[in-house]
């Protein structure tokens, strides 16, 4: 507890430190972004030991973030608190298609499915949040873990926080990444371009062309035609995260700097625009679509004058995450 007149102390908690939970905690200590970093894990042995591995980041470079292990009791007190425990993620559960032998040893528990891939993890994030309630009750929940929108959507009714304090790293990362690629053809700064994916994360993730804007003018007005190729872009967005597993078996920092991102506009109140998994009244289940995010997580939403196409395709993914998420409150 601060005293009077003192800046408040932020505190994030990590649920689940494998790879992607230590870059995230990695980016979050370089950024400086919280008094504390609360780190928790079913092993306790690797939890300690990235607590040890990450308490000589902030000495080295006398950064003002505390590491240390916590319970899940402790975790559920905190500002912030990231999910990304679950199984190994893999292609077939990405794709919705088969999964080589080498694969399976790779990504997950060798003769799992894609859907039994789906039921461990939500069996996973169902004991941590239950295990964590009551929450503190403005924390923010932020889901990392995949199938994204799912989790999103289960994490969402089980935790009892406000639909606007529960949010998944959803669509993020693969916006930044398609502004990049968009920039490497075109030779304009990303920072300078306006593109969002949206919707349901993965294969089904729509790109919105039709809002996309460089400098506030309009994409087609702004660009040639011939400037670049709107269907390899989109394919090396999507495809991307399956070629990096496969060749070093996780793809932990892309992820780690977009929750660190997210972390830092709620913690310090930006209320600047990010595309994250949340809920959606309509289809009832989460998935990806701009809003504004501060201290109070979703401050506002942002209403995109999306096409009529772009509308169909998330609308008939979203009705089918619905029928999922459905069908997992059985089990």
């Amino acid at each position: 507890m601060s005293s009077a007149g003192t800046k408040p102390i932020s505190r994030i908690a990590i649920i689940g430190v494998g790879q992607v939970g230590a870059a995230a905690a990695y980016a979050l200590i370089l950024g400086s972004v919280a008094n504390e970093l609360l780190l928790v894990d079913v092993k306790s042995e690797l939890r300690d030991a990235q607590v040890r591995d990450l308490s000589d980041v902030t000495y080295s470079g006398n950064r003002g973030t505390r590491v240390r292990a916590a319970t899940y009791r402790e975790a559920a007190e905190c500002d912030v608190v990231v999910i990304t425990a679950g199984s190994k993620y893999c292609i077939g559960a990405y794709r919705g298609g088969q999964v080589t032998p080498v694969q399976a040893r790779l990504y997950h528990q060798l003769g799992q499915t894609s859907l039994e891939y789906t039921y461990r993890n939500v069996a996973i994030l169902r004991t941590i949040v239950n295990t964590m309630k009551p929450f503190r009750s403005d924390a923010i929940l932020l889901v990392v873990a995949n199938p994204v929108d799912l989790l999103t959507s289960l994490a969402r009714e089980l935790s009892g926080l406000p639909s606007s304090q529960v949010l998944g790293s959803g669509t993020f990362l693969d916006s930044v990444r398609l502004r990049g690629l968009l920039a490497d053809k075109t030779g304009i700064a990303a920072t300078s371009i306006d593109l969002y994916a949206v919707g349901i994360h993965g294969e089904q993730q729509v790109p919105a062309w039709s809002t996309a804007t460089v400098a506030g003018v309009p994409l087609d007005q702004a660009l040639p035609a011939t400037a670049y190729n709107r269907s390899e872009i989109v394919n090396e967005c999507k495809h991307r995260s399956q070629s990096i597993i496969k060749a070093k078996g996780a793809m932990p920092l892309g992820i780690g700097s977009i929750v660190c991102s997210i972390c830092s506009s709620i913690l310090l109140d930006k209320h600047n625009v990010r595309p994250v998994s949340h809920f959606q009244q309509e289809y009832g289940c989460c998935f990806s679509l701009p809003v504004v995010l501060g201290r109070r997580g979703i401050v506002q939403t942002i209403q995109m004058p999306l096409s009529a196409d772009e509308k169909a395709h998330i609308a008939e993914s979203a009705t089918t995450l619905k029928g999922t998420l459905d069908r997992v409150k059985e089990v």
